[in-house]
Formats: C-alpha cells, structure tokens, sequence
C-alpha cells in the first residue's frame, strides 16, 4: 500500500525551489518533476503550492523569470537563481540544517 507524500516542514517549499534552481534554468513542472526525482518521489510538490511559492521569490528578488519554449515548443515561463537568491539560499540552507540538528538531538536523547 503506498503511503501519500508526507506534508512538507513550514517554510522548506521555498529553500527547496531555490535548491533546485542553484543547478540552472527551469521552467515550474520542470522544478516540480526535480524535486519528485531527486526525493525518490516522496516529495511532491503541487502547483497550487509550487506557483505561489515562485511568485514570493519573484517578489523577493531571489529568482528572475523569462518567457521561453519549453522542451515540446510550448510556451513556459523559465526561473533562474539570482544572487540575492543565492545568497538567501545559503541563510536558509544554515538555519535548517541548526534545526534539523536539533531535532536529531532530542531525538536521540530524550
């Protein structure tokens, strides 16, 4: 029996589209199909999380969008990683990992 995907931590949709894009260019189902493969399809993100999570980094300056053909020539909307966005990135990417460490210390003493 497969198990639904698990509920993603509060505040990881965006560090992990920026993750995404720190390896180049994709347009959204591209950085959807990612994630899925890179998390072994544990995690999947979807649009209605995904489009609004890119649209707060577009207005945080963290990613930069341009209109593009797709792989099958369709019309896509393509996302790159900004330095402001790298930058915020490595900030996030700290402070998650100090909770994430945390968390494995009670985990392990409690």
């Amino acid at each position: 029996m497969k198990r639904p995907p698990p509920d993603l931590l509060p505040g990881t949709l965006d560090m992990i589209v920026l993750r995404v894009l720190a390896s180049g260019r994709r347009h959204g189902y591209g950085i959807a199909q990612r994630v899925r493969e890179i998390s072994d399809d544990v995690l999947q993100v979807g649009e209605s999380s995904l489009y609004p999570a890119l649209q707060r980094l577009l207005l945080d300056d963290y990613v930069r969008a341009e209109w593009g053909p797709s792989e099958n020539n369709r019309r896509a909307r393509f996302y790159t990683l900004t330095p402001a966005g790298r930058k915020h990135l490595g900030a996030e990417r700290a402070e998650f990992d100090r909770l994430i460490g945390a968390i494995q210390r009670v985990l392990q003493e409690a």
